[in-house]
């Protein structure tokens, strides 16, 4: 009698994610794929049904970054496709591992376009906007692809992989012998890359010879579990450092060698810049002046030496994983006795505590502010995270992100999720979802009411599931703000409704809601929306002309001469 059986691609595909250790998968069903969501909860994983897509994706990419392992994210085809690719490259930017999965339609009615239903050719779409593309057309290939799927996702700089399963691929059967089917744990799926004694030299020279020494800590630092090795070499070296936005709490933001609060003063005086696992982007001024010392050296250590040079010369590239550089950079420290004068830190200290004592009196002037400000809705987020440092922050917006950004301490690693590098709105509550999935903590889903727009109906999401989710909507009735007027018969294009119950979605689903308009109303909210561990919205009304334009980067705006052009109608 044979012991071999049959299993379809679906089996396969399924079979081949459990037995990497894939446990949850993030998506919306519908043709060709939703008996593959029904069938994988069968076989013992877990599925989170999404309102649309993007919110899908979003967070199997948070799951991704959170976890180091790919998160699974299933659309349908293509309309669902191309709701879930703007996450997709987001994913790739951010570097955040994240296997997108679609449904599609038969190859041989696509490539002869003759008019398939959502036909379209998703695999070719796809492949720029992710580290690697890949079309599975047969069942006895699902273990194949996934392998390559993940390796991909994970290795180097890690990023997002498209995988296009045409439904004949999912039904198609074969017999399952456990020898022929491809299916196996990967091994080893992301090995170090171990930089060269001569990268690490050349950092080490330039160290001896600087005065004014500022580490850069990026979100590159955070995937690579590196905290260790980060705080030990700032702790050696005993030098300031400055942590990107999701690098926040990789060393508590109390630590007495942060900058933060001395970000414009440190990046023009130091002399020597070490970039851990960040890149000289948009977010750091491309490294340049007047923003940088243009005369300051730069050590970067990245995985990937496309990297380096990208912006302005790097004087001393180290080309290897985070961990294994560091740790060979913190060597050669110590053996070769490198120290840094005090001064500068002390230097830069003085500037913390001068603006943190400006920051502590805006924060306490907010506290009797009518109507609410920004200072005094954050407030009692800030208190709340110094006492509750495990609970998971996701933020967006533009004032709503960039001061809570500076007003919110984080203790923890890996604790904060934002926007990132391309600054998309609408990533919040999938990223919130996937923080209380793969991690069983408390969540607050920090919000401007024009970004809670983008994904709003996930709350329905979080309330089937009966996540720990708190969504606080800072809600100052506009893009911006509320006060923009242009012309006098219709909304400004940044004006929102700031009469707008965000609080009603919440309760039309079963989760709890709350309405503040004062500073204590938002605190005693918070407390009891996080004690309670029910989905909840907190709809922080503020004063409607709270806020600036575009935050802290206007200056990326187009600017236009208004005046001049009403004058001329």
């Amino acid at each position: 009698m044979s012991d071999s059986t049959t299993k379809s691609g679906a089996e396969l595909l399924i079979d081949a994610l459990k037995i990497n250790g894939i446990q949850n998968i993030y998506g919306l069903v519908g043709i060709p794929v939703t008996d593959l969501a029904r069938l994988a909860q069968i076989e013992g994983m877990n599925y989170y049904g999404f309102r649309r897509e993007d919110a899908a994706v979003n967070a199997a990419a948070a799951a991704g970054f959170i976890t180091g392992k790919p998160g699974i994210a299933l659309t349908v085809s293509a309309p669902g496709f191309l709701n879930g690719l703007p996450s997709l490259a987001q994913a790739t930017k951010n570097c955040f591992p994240l296997i997108m999965i679609s449904g599609s339609s038969d190859r041989n009615i696509i490539d002869l376009d003759q008019g398939d239903y959502e036909g379209l050719d998703q695999y070719n779409i796809a492949k720029p906007f992710c580290k690697a593309a890949f079309r599975v057309n047969r069942a006895e290939d699902m273990g194949t692809a996934v392998a390559r799927a993940i390796r991909t996702a994970v290795s180097g700089r890690p990023g997002g992989v498209y995988l296009d399963l045409p439904a004949e691929a999912i039904e198609s059967m074969m017999i399952d012998d456990k020898k022929g089917n491809n299916v196996y744990e990967i091994v080893d799926p992301a090995p170090s890359v171990i930089p060269s004694d001569e990268s690490i030299s050349r950092a080490i020279n330039i160290i001896k010879n600087s005065q004014k020494p500022l580490v850069i800590v990026g979100k590159g630092a955070a995937s690579a579990r590196a905290e260790k090795e980060v705080k030990e070499l700032i702790d050696t070296l005993n030098v300031p450092y400055l942590p990107m936005s999701m690098a926040k709490g990789l060393i508590p933001d109390d630590d007495s060698h942060s900058a933060a609060a001395a970000r414009s003063y440190s990046l023009k005086n130091a002399d020597t810049i070490i970039l851990l696992g960040a890149r000289l982007n948009w977010l750091l001024s491309h490294g340049k002046a007047p923003v940088f010392n243009e005369s300051a050296q730069v050590i970067q250590i990245d995985i990937d030496a496309y990297e380096f040079d990208s912006n302005r010369r790097i004087d001393a590239p180290i080309l290897g994983d985070m961990k294994s550089s560091l740790r060979k950079l913190i060597d050669a420290v110590h053996e070769q006795e490198v120290t840094v004068e005090s001064q500068w830190l002390d230097d830069v200290q003085n500037v913390v505590l001068s603006n943190k004592e400006k920051m502590r009196t805006r924060l306490e002037a907010g506290k009797t502010s009518e109507p609410l400000n920004f200072f005094g809705a954050l407030l009692p987020l800030q208190e709340y995270m110094n006492e509750h440092p495990d609970t998971y922050l996701v933020s967006e917006g533009a004032n709503t992100l960039d001061m809570g950004r500076n007003i919110i301490d984080m203790k923890l690693p890996r604790h904060r999720l934002d926007c990132g590098t391309w600054g998309v709105m609408g990533i919040g509550l999938g990223y919130a979802i996937a923080a209380a999935v793969e991690t069983g903590k408390r969540v607050i889903a920090l919000e401007g009411d024009s970004a809670f727009g983008f994904d709003a109906m996930e709350m329905e999401t979080i309330c089937r599931y009966h996540l720990p989710v708190t969504v606080v909507v800072l809600n100052n009735g506009g893009i911006y703000n509320g006060t923009d007027k242009v012309v006098d018969n219709q909304p400004s294009p940044t004006n929102l409704d700031p009469r707008a119950h965000y609080e009603y979605l919440s309760s039309a689903f079963g989760g709890d809601s709350y309405v503040a308009s004062t500073y204590s109303e938002v605190k005693d909210a918070l407390v009891k929306a996080m004690d309670s561990n029910n989905p909840s919205i907190i709809n922080a009304t503020l004063n409607p002309s709270a806020g600036t334009e575009s935050g802290h980067i206007d200056n990326l705006n187009a600017k236009i001469d208004l005046k001049k052009a009403a004058n001329n109608l």
